[in-house]
This record gives structure tokens, C-alpha cells and sequence, in this order.
């Protein structure tokens, strides 16, 4: 029965998926400022990755394509699955495919995980196709909040080879970031290199921030190593990424390091990059240049719905106080003045601008193709003067 229900679902699924993302409106979804450096404060946590790669949207519209298919036998599906499992028997690749468009709670995740570990055993030295279930298992995860369960099963040594792929490691630490568990971000981190899995751009951010928010010898070692060996291979380092590491620089008081490292941000313009071009001239004493920034971004000319330069209290805090006393202290204080009567300085802290959500890549509007026959005599509506 657990066959039958399985094969006559998944038969459908593509089809009615599909459809499903073509008419989306059907489905409803359910500073402590230091001499050093100014301390993150501790904020609503972020992702690091868009939804263009975590795709939980899509996602769901397939489970729930996949419970409407199954007509309301979920609950009999995960049951007869749970025995099938106690019985030993063989676990075939549609029967776990619909077992993870099912599961809708931790106790399902429980059958679902001792499925996939008794999947891979099964299969340990076949190769899988085309379809891989480690970015569905996580995206799982990621629905439930089970962080947890897939970090543990990543780094599991017995599940090696199942989680081929860096979408299911970067899914997974992206979640581990948002909860705050940086250290078993970093295993899983280090798992994914163990075994071999390209790290790509995505995975370069999410090492970048999560060993800033570490923010220990040892996590800024990394980052460095992580910087070094991506530029060394010739691979594009993202903005972000390099944005992290010049944050963790300065943290470390490395102002050489920051400044190397800012050299090698391509464009420059987002308003974080600014942000630290002032933070790193003021703390190399360059005061006159960072003045030169900010005056810079006073005279900025642009429409009234194009939003002016913004900088955080904590940098012009710390500009204020590194400019008391001495001969730019007049000239701080009124730039300082200039822009907070125009609305150019933000209470938003440095570690909230770095740790943002991507919008991700918008979605291109599909152009509807002009008909060249008519719908009633199917003959051609090209005219005369057209043919011309």
C-alpha cells in the first residue's frame, strides 16, 4: 500500500507543481562603544542567505501539492512507513521522496531521519541519480526549525556521501547562524570541507560571518585562510563576504589587515563599505580623511526619492570621540550636526547592517508570446500590410 500511494502521488507531482508555481496567489503560505572597536549588540537574528537559494517557498507549494495528491492519507503514509522500517524492509527512492514531502513535525522528522540513515546505508555504494535528498531534508529542517537534527546528521560520519552537495551545508549553517550556534556552524563548516564539498560563494559568506561573529583568534585565522585560498584559486570573493573579514579585522585592532582587505572589495558604494572606510581611517588616525568622506556624502546631490549616505551612531560616535581635543573637533561636531538634521545618521549598528537578509535575484516578468493563429479557425492573423 505504502508503494502504491508513493508511486501514484509522485506520478503527478511535477505536473501539478508546476501549475502551482504558475498561480502563486492560490497557495497561502503559512553598542557599547570602546576605544577599540564598538561591540555588536545583540539584535533580531538574520539570515544570511535569499530565498533564491534556500527556496523554501517553492518548497512548500510542493508539499502541498504532494498532501493534496495523497488525499489525506498523510498520517496512515508515515504510519505504514514507520512499520515498514521496523520490519527491515527495503526503502525504494519515490517511497522516501514522498515520506519527506509529508513529514509536518518533529516526531514525522524522527521516522524521516532513520529513514534516510537506513536509504543510505542501503545504497551506500550505488550512485543516487540525478535527484539528491540532502537539499530536501534540510529545507525539512529548515520549515520545522530543527537546526539541530540536520547539523547533527551532516556531521554524522556514517551519513558521508549522502550530503553531496553545498546547498544542504550552506542551508544548514545559514540556520545554525540565525539561532546563534556559530561554533556548530563552524563544524559543519568544517565537515563540508572535510569531505571534500566545493565551497562557493554562498559558502564563503556564511564562513566570513560566522567567524566574525565567533570573533575568536582561531575563527579570525580561518577567515583569513578561507580569503586567501579563494583569491589564491582565482574564485570570486563576494562583497560581502570581504565586508565580514574587514569587520573582523578591525575587531582585532589588524587595521593593516582591514585595510588590505578593503583594497580588494571591487565597488564600494553599499552603505556598509562606507561605513567601514570611515571606521578604518578613523582607527589608523586618519582623521582628515575620514572627514573628507563624510563631507563627501553632506554634498551628495540626488533626487529626494533616492536615499542619501547613512552612517551608524557608533561610527560617528567614535569619529566625534577620536576628534575631541583636537584641531577637528569644531569641524566634526558640525558635520555631525549637518547630518543628523538630515536624516543621514541611523541608530542601525554596524553588526545589524552586516548580518542583512539578500533580496536575491528579482524573479525576470514573463512576457506573454503574441498568438499568430486565431483561436476560433486556427488560421494566421498576420496581415496583409504586415506580410509586407
Amino acid at each position: 500500500m505504502v508503494q502504491s500511494v508513493g508511486t501514484m502521488a509522485l506520478a503527478r507531482v511535477g505536473t501539478c507543481c508546476r501549475s502551482l508555481v504558475r498561480d502563486s496567489s492560490k497557495v497561502a503560505f503559512c553598542g557599547v562603544l570602546q576605544p577599540g572597536w564598538i561591540e555588536c549588540c545583540i539584535g533580531a537574528k538574520r539570515h544570511l542567505l535569499s530565498e533564491d537559494v534556500i527556496k523554501l517557498q517553492d518548497f512548500q507549494q510542493r508539499k502541498l501539492t504532494v498532501a493534496h495528491l495523497v488525499n489525506g492519507s498523510k498520517g496512515n503514509y508515515i504510519e505504514l512507513f514507520s512499520q515498514k522500517l521496523q520490519r527491515n524492509e527495503l526503502i525504494l527512492r519515490d517511497e522516501l521522496k514522498l515520506l519527506l514531502h509529508l513529514c509536518q513535525s518533529s516526531d514525522d522528522m524522527v521516522i524521516a531521519r532513520d529513514a534516510i540513515y537506513r536509504y543510505h546505508a542501503e545504497n551506500r555504494n550505488l550512485v543516487y541519480g540525478e535527484f539528491k535528498f540532502g537539499p530536501l531534508f534540510v529545507r525539512l529542517c529548515y520549515e520545522l526549525g530543527l537546526e539541530s537534527l540536520a547539523a547533527a546528521t551532516l556531521t554524522d560520519k556514517s551519513m558521508r556521501g549522502f550530503f553531496n552537495d553545498s546547498t544542504s551545508f550552506n542551508i544548514t549553517i545559514d540556520m545554525l547562524f540565525t539561532k546563534g550556534s556559530y561554533e556548530n556552524a563552524l563544524e559543519v563548516l568544517r565537515t563540508m570541507r572535510d569531505q571534500g564539498i566545493p565551497f562557493n560563494k554562498d559558502t564563503l559568506t556564511l564562513a566570513a560571518g560566522t567567524c566574525y561573529k565567533l570573533n575568536t583568534a582561531e575563527s579570525y585565522k580561518i577567515c583569513n585562510t578561507l580569503i586567501e585560498e579563494g583569491q589564491t584559486k582565482g574564485n570570486s570573493i563576494p562583497r560581502h563576504a570581504y565586508c565580514f573579514a574587514v569587520a573582523l579585522a578591525l575587531r582585532h585592532n589588524d587595521i593593516e589587515k582591514a585595510q588590505l582587505l578593503y583594497s580588494q572589495i571591487m565597488t564600494t558604494d553599499s552603505r556598509i563599505c562606507q561605513n567601514l572606510k570611515v571606521l578604518i581611517l578613523v582607527m589608523s588616525g586618519a582623521l582628515t580623511d575620514a572627514i573628507s568622506v563624510v563631507s563627501a556624502a553632506m554634498l551628495h546631490k540626488s533626487p529626494y526619492f533616492v536615499k542619501k549616505p547613512e552612517f551608524a551612531k557608533e561610527v560617528v560616535d567614535l569619529l566625534r570621540m577620536r576628534s575631541e581635543g583636537g584641531p577637528h573637533m569644531m569641524k566634526v561636531e558640525q558635520m555631525v550636526t549637518h547630518l543628523e538634521g538630515a536624516d543621514q545618521v541611523t541608530q542601525q549598528t554596524l553588526d545589524a547592517m552586516l548580518c542583512h537578509t539578500p533580496t536575491g535575484k528579482r524573479k525576470p516578468v514573463l512576457i506573454m508570446q503574441e498568438r499568430k493563429t486565431s483561436r476560433r479557425t486556427l488560421k494566421s492573423l498576420q496581415s496583409t500590410l504586415l506580410s509586407e
